[in-house]
């Protein structure tokens, strides 16, 4: 997963309050019920020694949920609010929390969010019919989504019965329409996929006119192209089971990435270029070499040292002494990692405990290897 969305986190100054909350509105109670759980994170907050100006911007944040709009269809939501009161991350979660946080500590405990994010995977719907489309390209998290519609040429767009020297005419005028609609939807979707890279692409709708888009995609997304019945463009609509399917697609996608960071592991170590164990992951980030950061997602209770950067990172004295570090903090370890997978750019996967070979907390497949790399055994 790319993590540079959270870039902003680690661009301001802590403590951090890390907050996933529950903001489930589908009760007649449900204000009631945001307003209880809210409070009750504030005061943990407070408890933990958060100033005024935190509390109050993750309290107004989490309220939102009882103002309506898109907001309030979240049953979980994520925040980090740094020292001075600035949102650094808001983002929704899958579901509500698992296990709720509220938390005030020098560094944003990042795992929870991080297991619990929807949208990983970058994808575009398309409900089409035979006059245009709507388009929507999903992102990763932090990323500006895109809506578009495309309206095409509606005049004699419907084939007619009947015969008449008229008739091949009108059925051939309606058919040149439909194909000229699509080639103008597949452009837009081309430029989409030739710019925002998607993993798949859900198509919706009348089912001729996905025929005829289908014949008119590019190579840049052919192959990713999902075609379901249900769902349609008409107003009124039901649109739940394309959200559906494109959540059971974005879920599928994820799966097959924690399955291959764990393969790549296994892999990649068999040349060298994949490590594991805490030790040999805080050398490779030290030195940029982590392509990917594959972390358990039940770590251990470890602590690592962290200097004056994300990046002066030991798992003793001895190695902040080697690294020349003036000011010398212990951090839980998941959370320095991340930190300094952020600060290094590079990807996180993570994946089940059991799924991680040896019952190992932490692995990184690597970009390159050097003299001082673990050899394969």
């Amino acid at each position: 997963m790319d993590v540079s969305f959270l870039e902003p986190v680690f661009s301001a100054s802590g403590p951090y309050a890390t907050v996933c909350a529950d903001v489930t509105h589908v009760t007649e109670t449900a204000d009631t019920e945001v307003e209880l759980r809210v409070r009750a994170v504030a005061e943990r907050l407070t408890e933990q020694g958060a100033p005024e100006a935190v509390v109050e911007a993750v309290r107004g944040r989490l309220l939102e949920a009882n103002a309506g709009g898109d907001v309030a269809t979240l049953r979980g939501r994520a925040l980090v609010v740094a020292a001075d009161g600035s949102v650094v991350l808001d983002q929704p979660l899958l579901d509500a929390p698992r296990l709720e946080v509220a938390e005030y500590s020098p560094y944003p405990d990042l795992m929870p969010v991080l297991r619990q994010l929807p949208g990983r995977v970058p994808h575009i719907v398309v409900l089409t019919d035979r006059v245009g489309a709507d388009i929507t390209y999903v992102g990763m998290p932090g990323q500006e989504g895109e809506e578009k519609q495309v309206e095409g040429d509606s005049f004699q767009i419907r084939k007619v019965q009947g015969g008449g020297w008229a008739h091949h005419r009108y059925q051939h005028n309606a058919e040149n329409k439909w194909v000229h609609n699509a080639d103008e939807v597949a452009s837009h979707i081309t430029s989409m996929a030739r710019r925002l890279s998607p993993r798949f692409v859900l198509m919706a709708g009348d089912m001729r006119a996905r025929q005829i888009l289908l014949d008119r995609a590019s190579d840049l997304w052919k192959d990713l192209i999902v075609s379901m019945d249900e769902g349609g463009r008409a107003a009124g609509a039901d649109r739940e089971p394309v959200e559906q399917r494109a959540a059971e697609l974005v879920a599928e996608h994820d799966a097959h990435a924690e399955a291959d960071a764990v393969e790549k592991i296994s892999s990649a170590g068999a040349h060298g270029l994949a490590v594991t164990g805490t030790a040999s992951v805080v050398e490779a980030l030290r030195k940029g070499q982590v392509e990917t950061l594959v972390l358990a997602d039940q770590p251990d209770e470890e602590e690592l040292l962290v200097g004056g950067s994300p990046l002066e990172l030991g798992v003793d004295q001895a190695d902040m002494d080697a690294l020349g570090s003036q000011e010398v903090h212990s951090v839980p370890a998941d959370r320095a990692l991340v930190a300094a997978a952020v600060a290094s750019s590079a990807g996180v996967a993570v994946v089940p405990r059991s799924a991680m070979p040896g019952d190992i907390p932490v692995a990184a497949i690597l970009r390159y290897t050097d003299d001082s790399t673990p050899s394969p055994q």
